[in-house]
């Protein structure tokens, strides 16, 4: 047993604390508990592995944002499955204009996902996390096999993406779980921050993604044969994972719930999220209806296009003047 007391001077109460603990060396698994009491009142409570680096005790929301931008972009960034997924939405458009909407799609419905499991709307039974990872793996599964098959389109595209965006908001939310203890009290700053990291590492992996896909068709193999070689490898390899990660959900024994007072709370906010969910869907709808009705004229090439025209005309015009000209100068 080690016991030591720390005993520091405080200059003022309205002080920022932080600690970097290096308790990680002391052993093969370190688990560190901290309870901070600040001038405030109140207690807050600390749990983490290893070394997490600087720890902010009573975090501002700059340092809360910075903590966790930078974590939602590596999250996206080593998770192998929602790489995946995003190969899957990429490989059958590979125009950063056609995927606008889909991203989007996506990018909104686990945001809400995120953000409804932040604030304890998602159900708390030891079965939903691995219900979600098998759910994940089929999302994979599904998207790789529509691709094979060819039967996707971009209104149908979008809408599958905003289904299994839910799926994989969830998914973030644990990831994200051990880590809110870090936001002291700017919740909602941090979740919004995890966003913004996740969207710029998609970003970051689509701006990569999509010139290597077109070379790679372009140079190395033909673009049928090769796609349908990077779909059938990922299909594999998702179906593994959702058999094994089917056997450990099927290891839990569900049963009904009873019916009290607390279950009827807890559907109630069920029954707003997907009232909320489904008037989400309804303007994304109508967002991506009207994007696709100006689709026509809007686009670099298009534009061009027109461009081309306005200047054609413009100089048959001049022409024609000239011409007049001329014909009244004899």
């Amino acid at each position: 047993m080690l016991d030591v007391l720390f005993d520091y001077p405080i200059r003022s109460e309205q002080s920022r604390f932080s600690i970097h603990p290096a308790f990680a060396r002391l052993g093969l698994r370190v688990v560190t508990v901290l309870r901070f009491l600040p001038a405030t009142g109140g207690v807050r409570a600390f749990e983490f592995n290893g070394d997490p680096g600087l720890v902010h005790l009573d975090p501002s929301w700059r340092q809360s944002a910075a903590r966790f931008v930078d974590l939602g972009f590596l999250h996206i960034l080593d998770g192998t499955d929602h790489l995946l997924f995003l190969l899957c939405l990429v490989i059958p458009f590979r125009r950063l204009g056609a995927l606008i909407p889909v991203v989007t799609a996506f990018t909104i419905a686990h945001s809400a996902a995120l953000i409804a499991s932040a604030y304890n709307l998602a159900p708390n039974f030891l079965w939903f996390p691995p219900l979600i990872e098998t759910l994940i793996a089929i999302s994979i599964v599904y998207m790789a096999l529509e691709n094979i098959v060819g039967g996707s389109s971009l209104q149908r595209r979008w809408m599958i993406a905003f289904c299994f965006g839910l799926v994989h908001g969830f998914g973030f939310s644990f990831a994200l779980r051990q880590s809110l203890q870090f936001a002291g009290s700017h919740l909602l700053t941090s979740l919004l921050s995890f966003n913004v990291g996740v969207e710029l590492g998609q970003l970051l992996v689509l701006v990569l993604l999509i010139p290597m896909l077109r070379l790679l068709f372009r140079y190395a193999v033909a673009e049928r044969m090769g796609t349908s070689s990077c779909l059938r490898s990922v299909a594999h390899t998702a179906w593994h994972w959702m058999l094994d990660r089917g056997h450990i959900l099927a290891q839990f024994r569900f049963a009904w719930p009873a019916f009290t007072t607390l279950l009827l709370a807890s559907a109630l906010r069920w029954l707003m999220l997907f009232l909320f969910l489904g008037v989400l869907l309804w303007f994304l709808q109508k967002t991506v209806q009207r994007w696709n009705d100006r689709a026509p004229g809007i686009g670099w090439k298009a534009l061009a296009r027109k461009f081309r025209i306005g200047v054609s005309s413009i100089a048959r015009t001049a022409l024609s003047g000239d011409s007049q000209e001329a014909g009244r100068g004899r």
